[in-house]
């Protein structure tokens, strides 16, 4: 049975940092991509955020460039998501995503106040 367990949201001032974790069972984890994506109040849909190969090659979109980094750790099944410099447009809750077989974790709620 996959499972995704987020961790690391919270409440951070403007200009702070978070680091958000994300803890993969029941899969082969060293041979799957994985994703963070996140989606905002009012959002219909999560737009994805960062991406990071099973070989651990990263990418994010331009919004994050700079600020967010991703990483994994496939040897205990972990893929983290450090953000910098956090901006209030950086609220949202963040999913950790298995890209396939696709499943999503339940979400992490990260607030950035002004």
């Amino acid at each position: 049975q996959v499972q995704l367990v987020e961790s690391g949201g919270g409440l951070v001032q403007e200009g702070g940092s978070l680091r958000l974790s994300c803890s993969a069972s029941g899969i082969a984890f060293s041979n799957i991509d994985m994703a963070w994506y996140r989606q905002t109040t009012g959002q219909q849909r999560r737009g994805m955020v960062a991406w990071i190969s099973k070989g651990g090659s990263p990418s994010g979109i331009d919004a994050v460039k700079g600020r967010f980094t991703i990483s994994r750790d496939n040897a205990k099944n972990m893929v983290y998501l450090q953000m910098n410099d956090l901006k209030p447009e950086d609220t949202a809750v963040y999913y950790c995503k298995l890209i396939a077989p696709e499943h999503w974790g339940q979400g992490t709620q990260v607030t950035v106040s002004s």
